[in-house]
């Protein structure tokens, strides 16, 4: 994690490469829909329900932008500007890819586009793009969550208030509130401020280690018993008619805050080579991330079919680390040539007190 200031941030580096890695053991282990709803083991539900590493992503989200600003005050549009820089460059080589490959195959190139266009404003953008609108929806509010914890830090709190409130109305109306809790900031507006708020009370977390070790031990028995109902999928069906998704995201925010607190103020990250390895792996996770829809499939049909049987959730899970190594070459190759040749363009959004 470093940003245009020039901080840099190994522990949360290590965060985002086990986001990156739950991400993919969920789709690894899930290929052609096998294990879906099948529970394992208390602690292996973290990754045979990864979809959750977005949650994981989107607080850490909320966590480093805290941690950079920190009261600091920021030219709006020059943050904006560096944040495309950022994410623009691979998500616009995915789409183009992805159009291609649609042309080739026969698909209508208009509805393909036109949907790209509308999915800058909802879920829609290719290979896991959906949370790249989300954050950009984040970017679009952020000023005005920074504007309104400066006033009073009570107000971020009545934030996730609300959007309990309008998830809980969603629900009463609609019957089920999965698909707005999970894809849109309609859900994630909890974990972005979440994150915010862990940051800003790091007292609470740093070097506590019976706190965090109790809340892992809760959330990995949460996620179990989530899983045992029939998880994301089949809880009994999709989209979800429990009333759980109207706190879904609470959950993990809270979580995933918690812990990022924790881990990030706790220990001094050591800089040896293993540490620096995993975060090299987080260097490269967004790559990792956009990248993995285009091989997964491919690496779990093709160890399947050559090497063991992945009908064994375990067995599944166990090969999606290998499976997840195989990425990681490719996600330096993309760091290198795609996303940070345009880091020379970016500029700094502190304004300095005169």
């Amino acid at each position: 994690m470093k940003s245009s200031a020039g901080e840099y941030y190994l522990g949360l580096d290590h965060v985002r490469a086990f986001a990156a890695f739950m991400v993919f053991a969920w789709h690894f282990s899930h290929v052609n829909n096998n294990h879906l709803g099948e529970p394992s083991i208390i602690p292996l539900s973290l990754f045979s329900e990864g979809h959750s590493g977005v949650g994981l992503f989107m607080t850490l989200s909320g966590y480093i932008f805290a941690k950079i600003l920190n009261g600091r005050k920021i030219n709006y549009f020059a943050f904006l500007w560096n944040r495309a820089l950022r994410l623009l460059p691979l998500l616009v080589l995915v789409i183009a890819i992805v159009g291609v490959r649609d042309f080739v195959n026969g698909g209508d190139s208009y509805q393909y586009l036109k949907k790209i266009m509308l999915g800058f404003f909802r879920p829609g953008l290719p290979n896991g793009g959906w949370s790249i609108t989300v954050e950009f929806h984040f970017y679009l509010i952020l000023p005005l969550l920074l504007y309104i914890s400066s006033i009073n830090k009570i107000f971020l709190p009545f934030f996730i208030l609300v959007a309990v409130a309008f998830r809980y109305f969603i629900f009463n109306m609609e019957g089920e509130v999965q698909g707005f809790s999970y894809w849109t900031i309609v859900g994630r507006i909890d974990q972005f401020i979440l994150g915010i708020l862990a940051y800003q009370n790091l007292k609470l977390f740093k070097n506590n280690h019976f706190i965090a070790t109790l809340v892992i031990l809760l959330f990995v028995i949460f996620y179990w018993y989530f899983e045992s109902l029939g998880g994301f999928y089949e809880f009994p069906s999709y989209p979800s008619p429990s009333p759980l998704w109207i706190v879904m995201t609470t959950i993990e925010g809270l979580t995933y805050g918690a812990l990022i607190a924790w881990y990030d103020n706790s220990f001094k990250h050591s800089k040896a080579q293993l540490s620096r390895m995993l975060a090299l792996v987080g260097k490269y996770s967004y790559s990792i991330y956009l990248l993995h829809f285009f091989f997964y499939s491919y690496l779990a049909i093709a160890i399947d079919k050559w090497i063991i049987d992945l009908s064994n959730i375990y067995v599944a899970l166990l090969l999606s680390v290998p499976a997840f190594l195989v990425m990681v070459p490719l996600g330096y190759l993309s760091f290198r040539f795609v996303e940070s040749p345009f880091y020379d363009f970016r500029t700094s959004y502190f304004i300095k007190n005169s």
